[in-house]
């Protein structure tokens, strides 16, 4: 009896050492084959995150659209300069977030709509960016704009102001934090419109000053004011008397300018004394070279995008003061806020993404995502992913000390004040 339990005994335990080594088996090949495959993937490039994980490590690219040379280069310059102290600012100095580096690619559009889609493609195929950025001119915007949709890609729209953009050319993929015409229209309407005052207007014949007199028109006819006279000129042209003559001709009470770019105006108004015939000059004030020939307007009340007195938070403070121990003293410009804004934007979809990039899943985090710029807080409108944004009712002042102008604030008017009518068909 007691051999036939021992027997069992020692049955019962080869058993439990036959399980054993059963299962040392089977993980060891499954460990084999785990190693193998992920030997294979780093072989291939691929990643294999687990399912809704992002990864960590890698790259981000954005491509930066900007008229670098030509009429709009400062601006160009200007939007490159607060974009690169933009992503330092959003990302405390590291040019990362969510764990990858930041790469910036800037690309030269000339200010020429077909050199703009030349460029953006490069970014898009070649560079393989994950966000385009840009640009300087509307026009050269508008041309692009069918690439962000076609590859897929966030695009997020400054300087440009034509209200097409984000109208009648608008696509899901595309996300502004520049003001647009419509805004501005608003802001510059305020300042002068009322009922039973002659307006004429005076803009570049091209997209951004069609939409900017039109948008204009409808503000200031709100408000009681009369156009009688809309008067558009080459935007490549220097002489401007034949277009001046025209607006004497109209007797308007007020000329209502809307300009960009280094062959301005000014100098032809001050030269042709509108003001000694009774007409009023008002504009958005613009960069700073722009308002050294100012001067003769000194007194008008318009409005302002940007100086870098106007704003009263801490991150305009910061880039004054970053800017001016990085460009020998100088100050921010009318645009390098907005360059500012747009790599703000960037970084903190991206920290809502955890670093992912697919355009489809950040348009969802970018609708109606509020957050802080220079201009204070700016929110993309679900509607047509146009930033809602501060402008200012300004005067120009001459003040002790400085040679140009200078925009002194009557006062700021509100996102809530300066929100334009949607005009996409979303």
């Amino acid at each position: 009896m007691r051999a036939l339990t021992k027997l069992f005994r020692r049955y019962g335990i080869l058993k439990k050492w036959s399980l054993f080594l059963t299962l040392l088996l089977i993980f060891i090949f499954t460990a084999a084959c785990s190693e193998d495959s992920v030997k294979s993937s780093e072989e291939s490039g691929e990643t294999t995150p687990a399912s809704g994980e992002v990864t960590e490590g890698g790259t981000i690219k954005i491509g930066v659209l900007a008229s670098l040379t030509g009429a709009l280069e400062s601006y160009g310059k200007q939007t490159r300069n607060g974009f690169e102290l933009g992503l330092e600012y959003a990302t405390d100095g590291t040019m990362e977030v969510a764990g990858k580096k930041i790469e910036v690619v800037f690309e030269d559009t000339e200010t020429k709509p077909e050199v703009a889609v030349q460029k953006a493609t490069k970014l898009l195929e070649e560079d393989e960016v994950d966000f385009l950025v840009g640009s300087s001119s509307s026009g050269d915007t508008l041309a692009v704009l069918p690439l962000a949709e076609e590859y897929e890609k966030i695009m997020i729209v400054e300087p440009a102001v034509a209200d097409s953009i984000t109208g009648s050319e608008f696509n899901p993929y595309i996300f502004r934090t520049a003001r647009n015409s419509s805004q501005d229209a608003v802001a510059g309407a305020a300042a002068i419109a009322k009922k039973g005052v002659k307006i004429a207007t005076f803009a570049p014949d091209y997209s951004f000053g069609w939409d900017g007199v039109s948008a204009f028109k409808a503000a200031a006819e709100k408000l009681g004011a009369e156009i009688v006279l809309e008067e558009y000129a080459d935007p490549a042209a220097t002489d401007f008397t034949s277009n001046l003559q025209k607006v004497i001709q109209a007797k308007p009470d007020y000329l209502f300018v809307v300009w960009a770019g280094a062959n301005s105006p000014w100098n032809q108004i001050a030269d042709l004394k509108l003001q000694d015939k009774g007409i009023k000059i008002s504009t958005g004030a613009p960069d700073i070279p722009a308002l050294s020939i100012m001067e003769p307007l000194v007194g008008m009340e318009g409005f302002s995008v940007y100086y870098h007195t106007l704003p009263d938070n801490k991150i305009n403070d910061w880039l004054v003061d970053e800017h001016k121990k990085r460009f020998n003293g100088e100050v921010p410009d009318l645009f390098t806020p907005g360059g500012m804004s747009a790599a703000i934007a960037i970084v903190e979809a991206l920290k809502k993404s955890e670093g992912d990039t697919d355009a489809n899943e950040l348009i969802k985090l970018m609708e109606g995502m509020s957050f802080e710029t220079p201009k204070g807080k700016m929110t993309f409108r679900p509607d047509d992913h146009q930033a809602l944004q501060s402008l200012y009712s300004i005067k120009l002042e001459k003040q002790e000390g400085i040679a140009n102008p200078v925009p002194v604030l009557i006062r700021e008017l509100s996102p809530e004040e300066t929100e334009p009518p949607i005009l996409n068909k979303k």
